[in-house]
């Protein structure tokens, strides 16, 4: 199956270095899938979907105005990285949610960052999702972020780079777990001489993290998961989550707030609620504050939060520190707040709110991969090299009407990694989602979920636009 393998000198390739030379760390996986029939695998891969779909593991893939329901696409072959390759970014990824941390804690409070003209007021106070109604609010010890999902990616000489952050709701923590279930259980042989750090301590480590902020420091604090609903296209990750951890998973509608408290319904009446882990967005938490019209919120629940009598995971206005616009001034914050240089690096990044880069981004709409700062999931791209003549001038008129809102970035060809498909093993681009679970001090989940780009040439690996996962092992 992997005797047709191109091996591309265009990006850099996760497995090997040049045909039938794997990298060293790959050469037992290299040698084991060799030996692989191909009418094996197609079994076990099926196997591998049924278990997805039977335990509810989907995820909606929107089509222009239609969405479906498909189970979560399961790569085999997983990804390998080295013990020392880790440590490297493990720190870089500790230092960047300590900073952007340190940035929200300062941004709703002295604004320090701004009086001292590091980044430009206007790109906080203008952003979509910075919340002035949650100003001033004293975040139990001063944590905001519970579980970031830092997106990284890899340059043609394989060196990481951040592509985004992810501090407002992260999904996809259960798949990382998932994955490695299902290839323990039908590919057990690809782990032949390899010692991988496990996932056993993980969601241990999480349960810490949210007790952690437990207001006034509660001994036995009640937490609990505050999803949507069952419709909600990652409920399975809710519910995996709740379940693993020994938390309730509830919905809006078993909370209620009285006298500044938030209680939960039991069969044996109310019980205060200490800690909210929540998966709803900040507009639909509070109808009493945000959105009127939200039927998933909680009245009076931001009331509670502001009287320091329950905690909320992630904090409430994160989104102002994984803004598009504001990314690019993330090394600046790591300077600023850390007295340190940035060990990860962003990509390039050019602000379409300032004439010069404006100018430069129409002038080379054909070389660039252009983002709405309000989107996510993938949604509302434009990758220039890809893109067709009408969408290049839909693309190019919306900029026009709106410029600040846009960002724009050189289209980098991320790394390679030998995955499944029809045709035998043939290389699809990836990328690498890390979570980081901040406690006292950041803990790194040891992997994190390797997202791949199922379609042959596409840079696009978002679960919602049809990418699949992968088992991503680090070397112990």
């Amino acid at each position: 199956m992997i005797k047709n393998y191109d091996v591309s000198t265009t990006f850099f390739d996760e497995m090997f270095t040049t045909k039938e030379s794997p990298h060293t760390h790959y050469q037992p996986l290299y040698e084991n899938i060799s030996k692989l029939d191909k009418k094996v695998v197609e079994s076990r891969y099926q196997l591998a979907q049924q278990n997805f779909l039977r335990q509810g593991i989907t995820f909606t893939v929107y089509n222009n105005t239609e969405g479906t329901e498909r189970t979560m696409p399961f790569d085999p072959l997983p990804r390998i990285i080295s013990k020392e390759e880790w440590a490297f970014v493990e720190k870089g990824l500790q230092q960047r949610v300590l900073a952007l941390n340190a940035f929200l804690e300062d941004i709703y409070t002295e604004q320090n960052i701004l009086n001292e003209g590091v980044i430009p007021r206007d790109l906080v106070v203008t952003s979509p999702h910075f919340y002035h109604q949650v100003y001033g609010i004293k975040v139990p010890a001063k944590n905001h972020i519970f579980l970031a999902g830092i997106d990284l990616i890899r340059d043609h000489e394989g060196n990481y780079l951040v592509l985004e952050d992810n501090i407002r709701n992260p999904s996809g923590l259960s798949y990382v777990f998932q994955n490695r279930f299902v290839m323990r259980k039908l590919f057990p042989d690809l782990f032949n001489n390899y010692s991988i750090e496990s996932l056993e301590n993980q969601l241990h480590e999480m349960h810490a993290a949210l007790k952690y902020i437990t207001p006034n420091k509660k001994e036995n604090p009640t937490i609990v998961l505050l999803t949507p609903g069952v419709y909600n296209s990652a409920y399975y990750d809710h519910s995996f989550l709740a379940k693993e951890m020994g938390i309730e998973l509830v919905e809006a509608r078993d909370l209620v707030v009285n006298n500044q408290v938030v209680y939960m319904k039991t069969t044996k009446g109310l019980k205060k609620v200490d800690v909210i882990y929540r998966r709803i967005d900040d507009d639909f938490l509070d109808p009493l504050v945000f959105r009127e019209d939200s039927l998933i919120g909680v009245p009076g629940l931001i009331d509670a939060y502001r009287a320091g009598n329950v905690s909320i995971a992630n904090g409430v206005g994160n989104g102002v520190a994984d803004d598009k616009a504001t990314y690019a001034y993330v090394p600046d914050m790591i300077r600023f707040y850390l007295n340190e240089d940035p060990i990860l690096k962003n990509v390039e990044t050019y602000q379409l709110s300032k004439q010069e880069d404006y100018e430069y981004a129409l002038n080379n709409l054909d070389q660039l991969v252009f983002k709405e700062r309000n989107s996510s999931g993938g949604y509302n791209m434009l990758i220039g090299p890809q893109a067709t003549e009408d969408e290049k001038r839909l693309y190019r008129q919306k900029i026009k009407e709106n410029p600040s809102a846009f960002i724009a970035q050189p289209t980098i060809s991320l790394s390679q990694s030998p995955t499944f498909t029809d045709e035998g093993i043939q290389g699809r681009h990836v990328d690498l989602r890390a979570f980081v679970v901040l406690n006292e001090i950041p803990h790194v989940v040891p992997g994190g979920l390797t997202r791949v780009a199922l379609q042959k040439g596409s840079l696009v690996v978002n679960s919602s636009q049809g990418g699949g996962g992968k088992d991503t092992w680090i070397l112990d």
